[in-house]
C-alpha cells in the first residue's frame, strides 16, 4: 500500500498537549537504546580520524608523511562512498521491516568491520593485503553506518509528534558523547604511551574498547518497542523509489540543510590533527579541546531541540548558521596568530555552541520533510549523501587545500561554504513552505503538504 501522506502525525492541538506532558519510560528506553548504539557507530568513525597519523604510517606507508596521512583520510573517505548505498538498503529495509530491525542490522555491521581493524596486521606483515583490508573494514563501517542515521532518528522522531525536537536532538547528543569518549582515549593514550607504543598497540584500544560495547548495545536494542507511527499498511510500494521521483525537491533541500552539520562536525575530528601538525599544540590538549566540543553537543542539544518544539526549527537554525558563516573565519585567523591552548579552547566552545544550536533541531526538521512510509529512505538519503560529499571527504580536502596553498585557514573557508549553502536551504524552506513551524502548535506547513 502506497502511502502519499502522513495522517497520523496530524494531531489536534489539544491531543498533541496531552502527549507531550512527559518522557515515559519505554520512551526513555528508546533514547537510551538508540544513543548507546549511534554513539558506539560513531566511536569507531572518530577514532579512526583522530589516529589517522598512526593509521597512515602502518597500513599507507610513504617516504612522505603527508601523502601517507592524505591515504589514510582517503580511506576515511571512503567508507563514506558506501553510505549511501547503506542508506539505500537499510534505510528501505527500514521502511518495510521496521526501524528496530534496521537499527539491528546496522550494529552487528558495524561490529564487523571494527573486528577486523581490531586484528588486521600492519603493511609490515602482510604487504599490500593490509591497506586492502583496512579499506574493506571501513567499507563495511561506511555501509552500517549508512543506515544507522535515518533509523535512529526516524525511531526518536516518531516517539512523540509534539516534541519530535526534543527527541530527535539525543542523536545529536549521543554523537556529542562520541566525541567524548574518543577525545578521552586521545588524551589518556597520546600522554601515557610512547611513540613507539602507540605505533605498535595502542592504537588498536579504542577499537577494541568499541568492539567490546557492542554487544551491549546489541541486547539493549532488541528490548525496545517498535516505533509508534510504524505501520506496514502504511508503507510506500517502493519506497527509495518515491523519495527519488516523488520527492525529489524535498531530498534536495534535505541534502542541502545537513551541509553545514556534516562539515562542522568533521572539521571537530580534524581539530586535533590540525593544531597538532599545523599549529603545533600539544597532542593532549589538543584533544581536549575537541572534548569541549562533545560535552557541548550532549548537554545542550536537547536543550535546543526542545526549544526548537516551542519557536520552530528555522528560529534557531538559521541564525546559527549566519553566525557560523559570519564567525569562523576571524576565528582561525585569530588562532593562527597566536596558536595556544587557551585560544584553541576558546574557538572549540564558539564553534561548538554555534554548530550545536545548528545541528540539534536539524534531525526532526529532516523527520517532518517526509512522510512515515518513506521517512527513514528520506532521511537516510539527504543525510548520508551530505555526509558522503561534503563530510566523509573533509579532512582529506582541507589537509590537501593547506598542502596545496601553504595557508592554515583553509578549514575556514571550506566551513564557511558549507554554512553558506546549509543558510540558503534554510531560506529556501522557509519561503517553500511558508515557515518551519513547531509541530505543537498543529501540523506544520511541511506536515500539511504531505497530507494533500
Amino acid at each position: 500500500m502506497t502511502s502519499t501522506g502522513n495522517s497520523r502525525v496530524a494531531m489536534s492541538p489539544s491531543a498533541t498537549r496531552a502527549r507531550s506532558t512527559g518522557v515515559s519510560a519505554a520512551q526513555w528506553k528508546v533514547i537510551v537504546a538508540t544513543s548507546v548504539g549511534n554513539a558506539l557507530e560513531w566511536f569507531d568513525f572518530a577514532v579512526y580520524g583522530f589516529f589517522a597519523g598512526v593509521i597512515g604510517r602502518l597500513f599507507f606507508p610513504s617516504d612522505d608523511e603527508t601523502a601517507s596521512l592524505l591515504l589514510s583520510f582517503a580511506t576515511f573517505g571512503v567508507a563514506f562512498l558506501m553510505r549511501p548505498l547503506g542508506a539505500i538498503l537499510i534505510g528501505s529495509y527500514a521502511d518495510r521491516k521496521g526501524r528496530k530491525a534496521a537499527l539491528n542490522l546496522s550494529i552487528l555491521m558495524m561490529m564487523t568491520g571494527t573486528a577486523i581493524i581490531v586484528v588486521l596486521p600492519t603493511y609490515q606483515t602482510i604487504g599490500i593485503a593490509a591497506p586492502i583490508l583496512m579499506t574493506v573494514a571501513r567499507m563495511i563501517q561506511g555501509l552500517s553506518a549508512g543506515g544507522e542515521f535515518g533509523s535512529a532518528t526516524a525511531l526518536l522522531a516518531e516517539q512523540d509528534p509534539a516534541r519530535r525536537g526534543f527527541f530527535a536532538s539525543w542523536q545529536v547528543a549521543s554523537q556529542g558523547l562520541m566525541i567524548m569518549l574518543a577525545a578521552a582515549f586521545g588524551i589518556a593514550m597520546s600522554t601515557s604511551l610512547s611513540a613507539d607504543a602507540m605505533g605498535d598497540l595502542g592504537w588498536r584500544i579504542p577499537f577494541l574498547f568499541g568492539l567490546s560495547i557492542g554487544p551491549i548495545a546489541v541486547y539493549i536494542r532488541r528490548k525496545i518497542d517498535e516505533s509508534p507511527e510504524f505501520n506496514p499498511d502504511d508503507v510506500a510500494d517502493r519506497p527509495l523509489r518515491s523519495v527519488l521521483v516523488d520527492q525529489t525537491p524535498r531530498l534536495a533541500l534535505g541534502i542541502a540543510t545537513v551541509v553545514l552539520a556534516t562539515v562542522s562536525a568533521y572539521l571537530a575530528l580534524f581539530m586535533p590533527t590540525f593544531a597538532i601538525r599545523q599549529l603545533g599544540v600539544p597532542a593532549s590538549a589538543a584533544f581536549s579541546a575537541v572534548a569541549l566540543i562533545g560535552a557541548i553537543q550532549l548537554c545542550l542539544a536537547p536543550v535546543f531541540g526542545a526549544w526548537s518544539d516551542r519557536v520552530g526549527r528555522f528560529a534557531i537554525m538559521a541564525p546559527a548558521a549566519a553566525l557560523f558563516l559570519v564567525c569562523i573565519y576571524p576565528l582561525f585567523v585569530w588562532l593562527a596568530a597566536a596558536p595556544t591552548v587557551e585560544r584553541l579552547v576558546v574557538v572549540q566552545i564558539i564553534l561548538g555552541l554555534l554548530a550545536t544550536a545548528y545541528f540539534a533541531p536539524l534531525p526532526a526538521l529532516l523527520a517532518e520533510l517526509f512522510p512515515a512510509g518513506t521517512r527513514t529512505s528520506g532521511l537516510s538519503l539527504a543525510y548520508n549523501f551530505a555526509v558522503t560529499v561534503f563530510g566523509g571527504f573533509a579532512p582529506f580536502i582541507i589537509t590537501s587545500l593547506i598542502a596545496a596553498s601553504g595557508s592554515n585557514l583553509a578549514p575556514s573557508l571550506y566551513a564557511g561554504a558549507a554554512a553558506a549553502v546549509s543558510l540558503v536551504a534554510l531560506i529556501v524552506l522557509r519561503v517553500r513552505y511558508s515557515a518551519i513551524a513547531p509541530p505543537m502548535t498543529g501540523p506544520s506547513a511541511l506536515m500539511r503538504e504531505q497530507q494533500k
